[in-house]
């Protein structure tokens, strides 16, 4: 389980090395170009590292259909979350966003049998406690663009179970290939409508978000093998920790002290849960 646990971690911090790169692109380039070459990038390495034994694999798999599924839920996901993006302040999206690890570990009982500790319930508490402190939501209200960024987060909740589930039979490579050939083929579609000519620059970097988001996505899949979707839940939350630290570094952002606040509830909460893990794993050995 512990194992699960730093790859998690790891992967969040790679993504929020990704995510701040694509903040850094937004400005001059569609989102959805942005996408579409991440997706060719870790789609291209995928067929490399995988060759024949990948795309045998692909056919044969009798999860096809629930990797195509997770795939599309991922790309709406994405869709509705840019949506409400146009119309909300960030602290408000992302806010409403970070619901996602609330409505995981909820899911994870019906649907895949997680018996989920007071520990646990206490972490993903503390941590989406941490994320109203630190952005100080107001008056969001039931608008439009508030119900596209809620709608988002329990996508990608359902799709965090998919893993899970997936991931008891298949490879984090397989998962890959499938939901990037998904977001490549929609990104795609967009991409004749909103086509820019990248610098070199801007084509490098949309090269290494490829390259991180690869790993990124590897690392968070196989740590999905090896601990239970409500433990991985709150770990989410230390994704916002990496951000502070790049906004800093990189656009000179000196976090509130609510931030600050929020910042240390969310690194308790997932110091609750490695504690919890730590307790719970000669059990489930």
């Amino acid at each position: 389980m512990m194992a699960g646990i730093g790859l998690t971690v790891l992967a969040f911090f790679l993504f929020s090395f990704h995510d701040a790169a694509i903040k850094w692109l937004v400005a001059g380039l569609p989102v959805w170009q942005i996408l579409f070459f991440r997706s060719a990038v870790i789609l291209t390495g995928c067929l490399i590292v995988g060759r024949g034994a990948l795309i045998a694999r692909a056919i044969m798999t009798p999860l096809r259909w629930k990797l195509v599924l997770r795939g599309l839920i991922l790309l709406a996901a994405w869709i509705c979350y840019y949506g409400a993006s146009r119309d909300l302040p960030l602290g408000e999206l992302m806010t409403l966003y970070f619901v996602s690890p609330v409505i995981v570990t909820i899911l994870a009982i019906p649907m895949l049998g997680e018996r989920v500790t007071p520990w646990r319930w206490t972490a993903v508490v503390t941590g989406f406690a941490g994320v109203v402190v630190a952005f100080n939501p107001t008056d969001i209200g039931l608008s439009v663009p508030a119900a596209l960024a809620l709608f988002s987060a329990c996508l990608w909740a359902v799709a965090t179970i998919l893993i899970r589930m997936i991931a008891m039979h298949e490879s984090a490579l397989l998962q890959m290939l499938f939901g990037n050939t998904v977001n490549l083929i929609g990104t795609g579609i967009a991409l004749f409508l909103v086509w820019q000519t990248p610098s070199p620059g801007e084509l490098a970097l949309m090269l290494a978000i490829g390259g991180i988001g690869g790993l990124g996505q590897f690392t968070m899949f196989t740590g999905m093998r090896m601990a239970p979707a409500s433990v991985l839940a709150p770990l989410t939350y230390t994704g916002l920790i990496w951000a502070f630290a790049l906004g800093y570094i990189v656009w000179g952002d000196v976090p509130r002290i609510e931030v600050v606040i929020g910042a240390v509830l969310i690194l308790a909460a997932g110091l609750i849960m490695i504690a919890a893990g730590r307790q719970e794993a000669p059990a489930e050995r």
